[in-house]
C-alpha cells in the first residue's frame, strides 16, 4: 500500500514544496504563539486563569 501512494506521490511534479510549506507554517504559528505566551501581561493571564471559577460562582 505504501508503494502505491509513494509511486504516485513521486510522479507529481513540483510535490516536493508541499512537506516544506506545512514546516514553514507549523514552525511559524508556534514561534508566534511563544512570543504571544512570553509578551501577555500578567494581569491578563491572572483574569483568564479566574475564568472558570468565576463561571461556577455564577452558577449558584
Amino acid at each position: 500500500m505504501l508503494k502505491f501512494i509513494k509511486y504516485h506521490l513521486e510522479t507529481i511534479t513540483g510535490i516536493e514544496i508541499f512537506p516544506l510549506i506545512s514546516f514553514i507554517i507549523f514552525f511559524t504559528f508556534f514561534v508566534a504563539l511563544l512570543i504571544w505566551v512570553f509578551r501577555a501581561s500578567k494581569e491578563y493571564v491572572q483574569e483568564v486563569a479566574q475564568l472558570p471559577l468565576d463561571d461556577q460562582q455564577s452558577l449558584n
